[in-house]
């Protein structure tokens, strides 16, 4: 019994992996994006950052994020962090101005949250807005996933 409820779990787990690597990545609806690939969840005047699923799959494992100090003054296009993983480091740009009000310490332990749940646990920082102007210059989910085709295309 015990033989075979092992070989269930490694079969499952197994299938958890190859579901992982779909040719296409997640895209949230209601979520706003930067062509660096970080989204954005508004909420009033406070937006949670973090970076896509799409960057998460690229970057392969994460192993360390870089996480600024709350109250850090942060700009639209700058870098505030960086996340890095076994394959590569890679600049966390900011896609909105504000005040980082609150970080994830999560990741200091669990970096790899990045990667099993972008949109939700392993979001990054989260800001006061200064202008939501900005949002404007930012990617519905339909101009993002288009974005990534081409992308991939032309690699």
């Amino acid at each position: 019994m015990a033989s075979r409820l092992l070989w269930a779990s490694r079969a499952a787990s197994y299938l958890r992996i190859s579901v992982f690597h779909r040719g296409f990545s997640t895209v949230l609806k209601d979520l706003k994006y930067a062509d660096s690939h970080e989204w954005v969840k508004v909420n009033g005047n406070s937006a949670t950052v973090g970076i896509t699923d799409h960057a998460q799959d690229h970057l392969g494992e994460v192993v360390y994020v870089e996480l600024p100090e709350v109250g850090a003054s942060i700009t639209q296009g700058d870098s505030f962090g960086a996340v890095e993983s076994v394959k590569a480091t890679s600049d966390v740009i900011s896609p909105v101005s504000g005040e980082v009000v609150e970080v994830n310490e999560e990741l200091n332990n669990s970096p790899g949250l990045v990667n099993s749940s972008p949109y939700e646990k392993g979001w990054i920082i989260k800001v006061d807005i200064k202008d939501s102007g900005e949002l404007n210059n930012l990617m519905d989910s339909e101009k993002y996933t288009k974005f990534c085709e081409e992308e991939d295309g032309k690699h």
